[in-house]
């Protein structure tokens, strides 16, 4: 085995140019000592682990690990031989400290010395799922894209002939005195309303966010009083926030809507259980992430909203369609809030993940707290 370089002992002493270079990495460093436990981590191990590094240090890795039988013998077996090696899409079932998560890593692992001449291990962790959420992102943004221009294109189209179509109804309106016909054309001026207002829903806001610092708590509180105000008895909304998120620089009265439309999905989501007298709750949490890719950018801090419902969960051939415009999974449903919610946080540089299976939904909206890195 190879004699420790300078590197490694910086590493080990989490030297301040070390620590804060692995600190930009993506991927998750950590170093094992010879039981195991946790002696250093870079601040992507915190994102993946979902834990603090006050709580991760000095933590043996099976306690994080629910597999961690068979791995921890691979590891006990790398540190008596000292040999390297590495091991491709390793699926970990990781004790998340928030929620427990299932990644593909690749794992790569190599036995060191300490300063102190105790044998330990280096471990390298690439979140290969993370790369495949990328890709399904950039898609996704596609297909909307896609999707939005022809929702453009063809709301252009449907108004036209339908301000023709009011503005014969008013003229007609005007020259009829019987009342029971002037009732026709004012259901003919009422709907033709009704549809203008539709399709300037589709077509969406033009106006650029007004970027102001944000508190994000403020926004959560703002859209649970609005939600309370609309009455839904059976259903709990409960808040799960971190006190210690920064300002966002953000236009508020659309992250309002955003959130909004999101919370009032959820809500229809348990209604039914709420009506049965069953558990129903919507969940509202906050926290930060680290080393974060949104499209092609990585941004070294975003704030992460997560609204969470027990419901029934979405089914998995609906679930890629949820954020198209017209899609929606209920008969009164117009399929618009979550076009609109997806389009309003993209023009903050944002981006929302949906993951559903039965008895918990989980919307995630990511918005950049710093400029995103080359």
């Amino acid at each position: 085995m190879k004699s420790p370089s300078r590197n490694d002992q910086a590493l080990i002493t989490a030297g301040l140019g070390a620590a804060a270079l692995l600190d930009q990495l993506a991927s998750a460093v950590l170093v094992l000592d010879g039981a195991l436990r946790i002696r250093y981590l870079n601040s992507a191990t915190e994102m993946l682990f979902g834990a603090s590094a006050r709580r991760l240090m000095d933590t043996p890795l099976h306690a994080l690990v629910s597999q961690g039988e068979s791995l921890t013998e691979r590891l006990l077996e790398a540190l008596g031989s000292e040999a390297p090696y590495t091991e491709r899409e390793l699926h970990l079932n990781l004790e998340s400290m928030v929620d427990p998560a299932s990644v593909v890593v690749d794992c790569m692992v190599t036995p060191i010395r300490l300063t102190n001449g105790a044998r330990a291990l280096l471990l390298e962790l690439h979140q290969q799922d993370r790369h495949l959420r990328i890709s399904r992102e950039e898609n996704l943004q596609t297909q909307q894209q896609a999707s939005r221009a022809v929702v453009r294109g063809l709301a252009h189209e449907i108004k036209n002939p339908l301000g023709g179509l009011r503005g014969a109804a008013q003229l007609l309106d005007a020259e009829i005195h019987d009342p029971e016909l002037r009732d026709y054309t004012r259901v003919i001026m009422a709907e033709a309303d009704r549809l203008q207002q539709l399709v300037d829903t589709l077509l969406g806001s033009n106006r650029l966010p007004r970027m102001v610092e944000v508190n994000v708590h403020e926004v959560m509180e703002r859209v649970r009083t609005l939600v309370a105000a609309e009455g839904h008895p059976g259903i709990s909304v409960r808040s799960n926030y971190d006190p210690s998120l920064p300002l966002l620089r953000a236009d508020p009265d659309q992250l309002i809507q955003s959130v909004l439309n999101i919370v009032r999905n959820a809500i229809e989501a348990v209604l039914p259980q709420s009506r049965r007298h069953q558990p129903a709750e919507v969940v509202l949490i906050t926290r930060a992430q680290r080393q974060f890719t949104i499209g092609h950018h990585r941004h070294r801090l975003v704030i992460r909203v997560d609204v969470v419902d027990n419901g029934p969960g979405i089914p998995a051939d609906f679930a890629e369609q949820i954020f198209y415009p017209m899609v929606t999974g209920r008969a009164e449903g117009t399929g618009l809030g979550l076009s609109i919610a997806q389009d309003l946080i993209g023009r903050h540089g944002g981006t929302i993940e949906c993951h559903s299976r039965p008895g918990e939904t989980r919307f995630s909206i990511f918005l950049p707290l710093q400029q995103a890195q080359k």
